[in-house]
C-alpha cells in the first residue's frame, strides 16, 4: 500500500497518538477507522434527508405507494395462500 503525507495541527497528531496509544493500533489505523465511520454518518445524514423529502412530497409518495401495491401482489406470486413454510 502506499501512503502518502498530510498536514494536521498539532492538537489533531496529539490526539491521534493519544488514541493510538490507548487502543494499541498506530495513529494511522485511528485515522483510518475516523474516516470510515465519518463516511459512513455522512451517507446516513444524506439517506435521512432523502427520506424526509420523500416523505414531504405528496407526488413521490403516491409513486411509492403505488410500487409498494406491486410488489404486495407478488407476496404469494403462485403459491396457495394456505400454504407455509417450513424448516427442515
Amino acid at each position: 500500500m502506499t501512503t502518502t503525507t498530510i498536514r494536521v495541527s498539532v492538537e489533531m497528531r496529539d490526539l491521534l497518538h493519544d488514541l493510538a496509544r490507548q487502543t494499541g493500533t498506530s495513529m494511522q489505523q485511528v485515522l483510518e477507522d475516523a474516516l470510515t465511520h465519518y463516511r459512513r454518518r455522512q451517507f446516513l445524514v444524506a439517506l435521512n434527508t432523502a427520506y424526509l423529502a420523500a416523505q414531504s412530497d405528496s407526488v413521490t409518495q403516491k409513486v411509492e405507494t403505488a410500487e409498494r401495491d406491486a410488489w404486495d401482489a407478488t407476496l404469494l406470486d403462485g403459491l396457495d395462500a394456505q400454504e407455509t413454510w417450513h424448516e427442515s
